[in-house]
């Protein structure tokens, strides 16, 4: 693995951040869900969620990304960093209170992922400005890496704590990591906009969907993600089975096995280098995903199950380290914060769709029923893109370089 990028300081305080806050807010990623799901005993109102957390988050995405082409992006970072903050501590206050409203843990997760859609461009486009060019899939390769780890470790540690400590001292510690990684921001270099940056609006946003609507290629990769999220993450359903495979005590180990899977990936990425078809790659492993959750969703024992999730996590790996590879090394920074939010809106807003679907077709056919179709739509999906958008699939990034170079 090259670990080349940690040679820049500014990066090795953003790695430092991202790590740290990844890891606490896994905490409340699994907090959240199993509150809701001890209040109302529903999958449905689990999957609900994400239905919460979407329409914010597309909105405040949009803005984000406008905003990180416009201003100095480590304000931006800090900034909604401390809102972050803020919003577990009102988390931790309610999770005193056994009746808290459902209405409530709803408008929590609204407000959460609002504050993540304006932070996440600004954070996103700030590796391209404290990395080399030739340095770029290093970084993606790491920040696989970062994410595996957080993904396995936090959900884990999630489980115990809630299980031992309760889930108020679980968001305390996740608004501890905001704390910190706010401390990492400010010692890193100010990241003023360029010099002819427009300002912030309706138009400028305009103008940054217009530009990735001109680029078949970009387009492939969030549709192939979303595809994959809505249809193929089955992650709201995870409570109740659980309940199927050993109980609470094998939750964490649900939420960490696709980590485990993609940490295994970054680890032996090295050959990722050597692959220069990388929509082909994409596609390929999206659909090894949709498999591993059709796979997932046929077995009743936990030990199956976690390698089938690992599998899915490591394919989901690979397609990450292509994705940002091919996002880095070709979008111009004026408008990398715009696309940044559509990056962001993909692979976020994905999930949360998915957690909705999968909730809605597990409440109507069943939780093994759901798992399986959602794993079949994915592969079919997936299928339907490559027939759509022809560049995607015969992108080729030597061919990119060589036209940039000229």
């Amino acid at each position: 693995m090259d670990f080349t990028p940690f040679r820049h300081r500014d990066f090795r305080l953003l790695y430092a951040a991202q790590t740290i806050s990844l890891l606490g807010s896994m905490l409340t990623y699994v907090a959240l869900p199993y509150q809701m799901y001890a209040r109302t005993g529903s999958s449905l109102a689990v999957g609900l969620l994400g239905l919460a957390e979407l329409v914010p988050l597309l909105i405040t995405a949009f803005v984000g990304g406008a905003l990180a082409d416009a201003v100095d992006r480590r304000r931006m970072v800090m900034a909604t960093d401390i809102a972050l903050g803020a919003g577990t501590v009102v988390l931790a206050t309610m999770a005193h209170s056994p009746a808290t409203p459902v209405w409530a843990l709803y408008a929590m997760a609204a407000y959460m992922s609002a504050f993540n859609g304006l932070q996440r461009p600004s954070i996103e486009a700030l590796t391209p400005r404290f990395v080399e060019r030739d340095e770029i899939p290093a970084a993606a390769a790491l920040a696989l890496l970062r994410g595996s780890v957080g993904m396995m470790a936090g959900p884990a540690l999630g489980g115990i704590l809630l299980a031992s400590v309760g889930p108020v001292a679980t968001y305390a510690l996740d608004g501890a990591s905001y704390l910190i990684a706010l401390l990492c921001f400010a010692f890193m270099r100010p990241v003023p906009p360029g010099e002819h940056a427009e300002r912030p609006g309706l138009s400028t946003i305009v103008d940054g969907l217009r530009y990735a609507r001109s680029r078949q290629e970009l387009i492939g990769t969030y549709l192939v993600d979303i595809v994959a999220m809505v249809f193929g993450m089955p992650f709201a359903l995870f409570p109740a089975i659980a309940e199927r495979l050993g109980g609470a005590s094998v939750l964490g180990l649900l939420y960490a096995a696709p980590a485990a899977g993609a940490f295994v990936a970054s680890l032996t990425s090295g050959w990722t280098r050597r692959v220069h078809r990388h929509g082909l790659a994409i596609m390929a492993a999206a659909s090894i995903w949709g498999v591993a959750i059709v796979l997932f969703g046929l077995c009743d024992q936990i030990v199956p199950a976690a390698i089938c999730l690992a599998i899915a996590g490591g394919a989901d790996g690979i397609s990450g380290i292509f994705r940002l590879t091919m996002w880095n090394q070709t979008i111009p920074d004026s408008v990398r914060g715009r696309m940044a939010a559509i990056e962001i809106i993909s692979y976020t807003s994905g999930p949360l769709l998915g957690h909705a679907e999968a909730g809605v077709a597990a409440a109507w056919f069943g939780v093994r029923t759901s798992v399986v179709s959602g794993g079949v739509l994915c592969v079919v999906g997936v299928g339907l893109c490559a027939l759509l958008l022809p560049r995607f699939v015969t992108y080729d990034a030597r061919r990119v370089s060589a036209e940039q170079a000229a």
